[in-house]
């Protein structure tokens, strides 16, 4: 069966991250679809682009949710009742709840980092009140998967499809994703 993942896009997102998110997993042939409160999403960079769909309990039957990034989106992200719900029931269905950059505060709010490692944007460990923050890039840590900022986003698109049970590899050799970036390492904690 094909795994499918929603990538959550709010006003005040981070494009470039969303955006490279949604293309890493797609060229890594996954099912993925990008899921807003409207149908036009413009980001904290006053990129506006269109959503594959709205947001809604359907995302419940993906295997992965995806938060990108942007102080906006963030915010916008946390003061989402549905969005909340939708996150607290794919993290107690075991489904992987994945965030980047400042979305991770968005975990927090939804009472999903208790006794959780994760990574964040700078100055978010300060803002978030649960969980253990570490300083790597990728922090996976059971089926939470989260991420530092805009310039860690292959990173962690391509944690992603290895994640779903993908070999990333293929998508990083075609992505020209040189050896030296391949020093960047996943910090598991089970």
């Amino acid at each position: 069966m094909e795994k499918k993942i929603a990538v959550i896009t709010m006003d005040g997102c981070e494009e470039g991250e969303t955006l490279t998110i949604i293309d890493i997993l797609r060229r890594a042939e996954l099912n993925v679809s990008s899921f807003g409160v409207k149908e036009e999403v413009t980001g904290g960079h006053h990129i506006t682009f269109k959503c594959d769909a709205i947001l809604s309990k359907e995302i419940e039957d993906y295997d992965m949710i995806v938060l990108p990034g942007g102080y906006g989106g963030a915010d916008n992200m946390k003061n989402n009742a549905l969005l909340i719900e939708i996150i607290q029931n794919m993290y107690n269905s075991h489904k992987l709840v994945c965030a980047m950059c400042a979305a991770p505060v968005v975990l927090d709010y939804a009472g999903i980092l208790k006794n959780r490692h994760y990574t964040a944007y700078v100055g978010y460990d300060q803002k978030i009140h649960d969980g253990y923050y570490e300083e790597d890039i990728v922090v996976r840590d059971d089926n939470l998967i989260t991420s530092r900022a805009p310039a860690t986003t292959y990173a962690f698109a391509y944690a992603l499809v290895e994640a779903l049970g993908k070999d990333a590899k293929a998508v990083k050799e075609r992505m020209a994703y040189y050896k030296a970036f391949e020093d960047c390492e996943v910090k598991v904690y089970e």
